[in-house]
C-alpha cells in the first residue's frame, strides 16, 4: 500500500537554456535594484544641458530628452515592472490553482459554476478590461496589477482543473482517501508534483505577458503617467529623438527584449530526457 501513495519528489534541473534565461533574469534584477543599495541617481532630476547627451565613463546609459539619467530611470522602471509582473503571477497563480483542483474535485455545480465566472471573463478581452480599470483609476499602478491578475487566473484555472481531474480519479489518491489523508495531503503529495511543472512554466509566459502589457500601456500613454519611470512610457517619450539620441530610444526596447528573453528561456521546454521537474 505504501509503493501507491508514493510520490518522486519535487526537483528542479537547469538546462544550458534555462541557465542562460536564468543569469539574464539575475542581471537585470541586479541592475534594478542596486542603485537602491549603494545609492544613485534620482530618476526625477532634471538638468536641461545634459538632454539627450550620449554613453560616457561617467553615465554609462547616457541622459535623456529633459537630461535625466537614463540608468537611473531604467532601472527605476525595471522594479515597476518586475514587480508588476511578479506580484500579478502570483496573486492570479494562488486563486487559480485553488479553484481549479476544487472544481476538479467537487464536480458538478460548484464546477460549473466556477466555469462560468471564468468563460464571462474571457470573453472579455484582456486588454479592454486593463483599460476599464485604469480608466476608472487612472495613474495607479495597482490598477495594472489588479487587471492583469483579473486575467490571468483564468488560464492557471483552466490548466490546473484539465490536469487535476485525472489524477484526483487515480488510484494512488483513493489508496490515500481510504487511509484517511485530508485535501492538504493529497494536494500535496499528489496533485502539485505532477503540475508543478507546467504551472511553473506557465507562471514564466504569464510575468512575460504581464511586462509587454504593463508597455503596451504605457506606450499608449494609460496607466502610469509621467513622471513616473516605465519603460513604455519612456519609449512614447523618447521616440521624438530617435534620429538625434538613437541610443536612448533602443536602451528601454533592449531592456524589455531581455526581460521578456529570459522568461521565455525559463519557460522553454526541453525535449524528454533532457530535464526533469
Amino acid at each position: 500500500m505504501t509503493s501507491l501513495v508514493s510520490v518522486q519528489p519535487f526537483s528542479v534541473r537547469f538546462s544550458p537554456r534555462k541557465t542562460l534565461g536564468l543569469a539574464i533574469l539575475a542581471g537585470l534584477v541586479v541592475f534594478a535594484f542596486l542603485p537602491l543599495v549603494i545609492g544613485g541617481a534620482d530618476p526625477l532630476k532634471q538638468s536641461l544641458r545634459l538632454a539627450l547627451q550620449p554613453p560616457s565613463s561617467a553615465a554609462w546609459f547616457g541622459y535623456d530628452h529633459l537630461g535625466r539619467s537614463m540608468a537611473a530611470r531604467l532601472a527605476a522602471a525595471l522594479r515597476l515592472s518586475l514587480g508588476l509582473a511578479l506580484l500579478s503571477v502570483v496573486t492570479a497563480m494562488v486563486p487559480g490553482i485553488l479553484l481549479g483542483v476544487l472544481a476538479a474535485w467537487r464536480g458538478g455545480f460548484i464546477d460549473r459554476a466556477i466555469g462560468a465566472v471564468s468563460e464571462s471573463l474571457l470573453a472579455l478581452p484582456g486588454l479592454l478590461l486593463v483599460l476599464m480599470l485604469t480608466a476608472i483609476v487612472p495613474d495607479n499602478p495597482a490598477m495594472l496589477y489588479l487587471g492583469i491578475s483579473l486575467v490571468l487566473w483564468i488560464e492557471y484555472f483552466r490548466v490546473t482543473r484539465a490536469l487535476a481531474r485525472p489524477i484526483l480519479q487515480s488510484p494512488a489518491v483513493e489508496a490515500s482517501r481510504l487511509l484517511g489523508f485530508g485535501p492538504v495531503y493529497i494536494l500535496k503529495r499528489h496533485v502539485w508534483p505532477e503540475i508543478a511543472a507546467i504551472l511553473l512554466r506557465l507562471g514564466a509566459f504569464g510575468g512575460a505577458s504581464a511586462i509587454m502589457a504593463v508597455a503596451a500601456l504605457g506606450f499608449v500613454s494609460v496607466g502610469v503617467r509621467p513622471p513616473t519611470p516605465e519603460l513604455g512610457l519612456m519609449m512614447i517619450e523618447l521616440l521624438p529623438y530617435y534620429e538625434e539620441a538613437p541610443h536612448a530610444l533602443l536602451q528601454p526596447i533592449a531592456v524589455i527584449f531581455l526581460m521578456v528573453l529570459a522568461l521565455q528561456l525559463l519557460a522553454a521546454r526541453e525535449k524528454p530526457g533532457k530535464e526533469r521537474v
